[in-house]
């Protein structure tokens, strides 16, 4: 009888089943089967926090067919990954596919997904590890307790949509603390001093550094100093005093942990988190690369532990010996040393085998495949190189004026490059020692000619803003999150519009900075740093079966429920507070406006609301005055109601409005890059009431609409000749019949190209997009186009569709489907590509997203989808 494994995605599925044979049914979760209700608390505190779980409602055709599967097979070998979650996952399947039934149930577990590995763990099965569960439980009831009790009271007392994470919300924390250090720093002015040098009768320049007056470090506070310092050295000869040579052993960086991975491939590759994660998801479970195929490519990649195995660093150090040289391979391997709170069980993100080249096997992987692998097979094989040899050489220069003046030449060269042959870390800050230049034979007693002495100005800088590497390396710094954390975590931040990226640089949100503030008032021992971190650790000690998971719970739900029931009190109605009067007058009642905070931010609003609903935008000067941004006049006039047309600032722009708004609600577009009204009255006539067609700007383009709007709602494309004449165009009529009213169907035309409508229209309003059998029409017009994309939809058996992904069209625009309907359903608005999805297999689209291009999978609720 076959063996059943379960795993979480079908691309480790398909690489697992390759290794296993006949003998196993590999089958796929598609992640998590199981969680705490969607809409309701779920978790009962009185009862020791006791968790109500139901199965994932998209995920219930997947668990009877797991069910199915398992009812014929007398082994269950359950596979997720080899962490908290992957352990919870097991759990939550044995207690779903063990009900009812006397079934063997195993788990397996494993840091590759090479034969040799997936071989070992069946070889060798193991029991779930409660330990594990209980603190990936415990971790789940804690975010479900902070998020789904303080997300409301942020929705009643600021705006609704808002959300607070007991670890999302520390993350924001960093951000706004390092906005508030920037805004408090002073900057001071400083100045240095550079004498350029060089040899008698050379041309090489050299550069000095003014470093110590009278024995102490250089501190020249502005150019009247430096204008002293100068003169005083005025004359004098720079005659070297002492030259010291030293050796710098540099070692290589560990190998790649999940923190330190995102980090460099952020620095490197510019990427998010989120995508290397993505990416370094697909390594692990297995590409297609030549006849090993599939195979996995590096070890698991979420891991803090830099343990590389003995038989791997066997195999690596054969092999730079013999790429290499003797001289590149150490005696002994290199042991790193990983944090306290590491789990050691795990090893470093490495290769599975060095064989595998990065150049090698380029053919077969995408770009950014190839990139990722590329960073950590170098990055891998030079952490197990000898290390680098730096000589650092120093000259200093002692004049002696009124004051004792000591120059500084400094440069270094690398004499044995070691690991740096294959790879060298990036830094955010560079180290000045390390700065590669060379210099010329210097000697003691040389007197170097002087060419100039330069003063220049300097101000101190604030702490930078953090990046995506420094705000992952803060997190893992000061302990809070985990390796599987951090990428969800960044996401979520940005997506909840916290916090927002300009120039790769994190900066709070208005939204972001006043929901932190009100956070630390009501919750300061929840939402804080020292707090999150000790909750890691206590998460840690319930996996080290040192602890209780429902004491640690305990622990933490009796400050935490005394601050929610002070909660109301302490936060008081934020949108009141911020409700700030002002000297401006209501231009509608005289009445005083004042400052309100609304879904876009801030605006000035009628204190009189809801009597008077005036609002407009407002600008703060240099002395903190607010005025009102008053709207700009226009030679219009409202067609509704003949009052004076206005242009108003919209979240999308400058629009033309009614001044006698709210009576008069009439509002025209204006376009955004010529500032023209986007509606011109033509002599064209309306087909249906014989009024004039005024050109209009709606979200599919410029069309012609009856000026008797809402009267009369026709519309009609036009086209404009080569005199500049505006004409209607025609529509095409067709022998199709209306199958609603029997009227006559026509052509039209809308912002995806052309289709079927009916002639009665708006009475009927009835449509269909243009195919090979509408009748009178051309049908090579309507052809469906193919984009290169196979479909991947894993139909109920768990195979792919594989038929080919075609650009149609419909009423609402163009979308991407199958061309096997209707045996395949598949239809997306969002651009298909040729990737999976590396939580559940199933194909990934390309949508943008707040003006970033993202990838998101095609199943609504996977989780590679939680936090966009």
């Amino acid at each position: 009888m076959k063996s059943l494994v379960i795993v979480e995605s079908p691309a480790k599925a398909k690489t697992i089943n390759k290794y296993l044979g006949n003998d196993y049914q590999v089958l796929a979760s598609m992640g998590h089967v199981r969680d705490l209700p969607a809409k309701k608390l779920g978790v009962d505190i009185e009862k020791d926090f006791k968790p109500t779980y139901e199965v994932i409602l998209s995920r219930k055709k997947t668990m009877a067919q797991l069910k199915s599967a398992a009812a014929t097979v007398d082994k269950i070998f359950l596979a997720p990954d080899p962490d908290r979650e992957g352990e919870a996952i097991a759990w939550h399947l044995a207690q779903e596919l063990g009900v009812g039934a006397k079934k063997k149930i195993y788990r397996l577990t494993f840091h590759e997904i090479t034969k040799q590995a997936i071989q070992e763990a069946i070889k060798n099965p193991t029991i779930i590890n409660q330990e594990k569960v209980d603190a990936q439980q415990a971790r789940r009831i804690l975010d479900r307790l902070v998020g789904y009790q303080i997300s409301p009271i942020l929705g009643r007392k600021i705006r609704q949509g808002l959300s607070a994470g007991r670890v999302q919300s520390v993350a924001v924390l960093l951000v706004v603390n390092r906005e508030k250090e920037i805004l408090a720093f002073i900057i001071e002015e400083y100045w240095s001093i550079i004498a350029n040098l060089k040899k008698h009768n050379a041309q090489a320049q050299i550069t000095a550094k003014l470093e110590k007056i009278d024995d102490k470090k250089a501190s020249i506070p502005n150019k009247e100093r430096t204008d002293e310092i100068l003169a005083d050295l005025s004359g004098k000869p720079f005659i070297i005093s002492a030259i010291a040579k030293r050796q710098k052993k540099q070692n290589p960086a560990p190998p790649f942990i999940t923190s330190k991975l995102q980090q460099e491939a952020s620095r490197k590759l510019r990427w998010t988190a989120k995508k290397t994660m993505s990416v370094a998801q697909q390594l692990y479970e297995g590409l297609d690369i030549g006849e090993d195929s599939p195979v996995g490519l590096i070890t698991y990649m979420r891991t803090d532990s830099v343990r590389v195995a003995q038989v791997v660093q066997v195999e690596v150090a054969s092999y730079i010996q013999k790429k290499y040289g003797k001289e590149y391979t150490p005696e002994k391997p290199p042991i790193y040393k990983s944090k306290a709170s590491a789990q050691e069980a795990h090893e470093a993100i490495r290769p599975t085998t060095v064989g595998y080249e990065p150049d090698t096997i380029k053919q077969y992987l995408s770009l950014d495949q190839y990139r990722l692998y590329k960073l950590i097979w170098n990055r891998f094989v030079a952490s197990q190189m000898d290390p680098a040899i730096l000589e650092i050489t120093t000259a200093d220069i002692v004049i002696q004026a009124k004051n004792k003046y000591l120059f500084r030449i400094a440069g270094s060269v690398v004499k044995f490059n070691g690991f740096m042959a294959v790879y060298v870390e990036s830094k955010d800050e560079e180290d000045d020692e390390e700065k590669e230049g060379i210099l010329p034979s210097l000697d003691e007693g040389e007197k170097l000619d002087l060419l100039g002495l330069d003063g220049k100005q300097h101000f101190t800088q604030p702490p930078p803003r953090y990046t995506e590497a420094t705000l992952i390396k803060a997190l893992e710094e000061k302990g809070i999150g985990r390796p599987s954390t951090y990428a969800p975590t960044i996401s979520t931040i940005q997506d909840r519009e916290y916090v927002e990226k300009q120039e790769g640089s994190f900066r709070p949100t208005e939204i972001g900075m006043l929901v932190t503030d009100v956070l630390i008032g009501a919750f300061p021992d929840i939402i804080n740093i020292d707090f999150t971190a000790s909750m890691e650790e206590n998460l840690d000690k319930i996996e080290e079966g040192a602890v209780n998971w429902v004491t640690v719970l305990k622990d933490f739900y009796q400050p935490f429920s005394e601050a929610l029931k002070n909660a109301g009190d302490k936060i008081q109605d934020v949108k009141k507070q911020q409700e700030t009067l002002t000297a401006v007058k209501c231009e509608k009642c005289g009445s005083q406006m004042v400052i309100k905070l609304g879904r876009n931010g801030k605006f000035l609003g009628c204190s009189k609301y809801p009597e008077c609903k005036s609002t407009t935008p407002f600008d703060v000067d240099e002395q903190g005055n607010i005025s009102a941004v008053k709207a700009e006049t226009t030679e219009e006039i409202c067609d509704k109601c003949s009052s004076p047309m206005v242009i108003k600032l919209g979240r999308n722009g400058k629009f033309l409005a009614c001044s006698a708004y709210p009576k008069c609600k009439n509002a025209k577009p204006i376009n955004q890059d010529t500032g023209e009204v986007q509606e011109t009255t033509t002599d064209v006539k309306c087909a249906k009431c014989g009024s004039q067609m005024v050109v209009k700007l709606g979200r599919n383009g410029k069309f012609l609409g009856c000026s008797n709007y809402p009267e009369c709602k026709s519309t009609t494309p036009f086209e404009v000749d080569e005199q500049g004449n505006i004409k209607a165009v025609k529509i095409e009529t067709t022998e199709e019949v209306c199958d609603k009213c029997n009227s006559p169907m026509v052509i039209k035309i809308g912002r995806n190209g052309k289709f079927l409508a009916c002639s009665a229209y708006p009475k009927c309003k009835n449509a269909k997009p243009l195919n090979k059998g509408t009748k009178g029409v051309n049908a090579a017009k309507t052809e469906t186009t193919g984009i290169g994309v196979t479909c991947m939809v894993i139909d109920e058996n768990g195979k792919e569709c594989g038929g080919n992904i075609v650009r149609k069209s419909s009423r609402k625009g163009f979308f991407y489907g199958c061309d096997n309907y209707p045996a395949c359903k598949f239809a997306t608005w969002d651009e298909p590509t040729n990737n999976k999805c590396p939580n559940c297999g199933q194909m990934l689209v390309r949508k943008v997203k707040k003006g970033e291009e993202v990838m998101l999978c095609v199943k609504k609720d996977c989780a590679y989808n939680e936090g966009r």
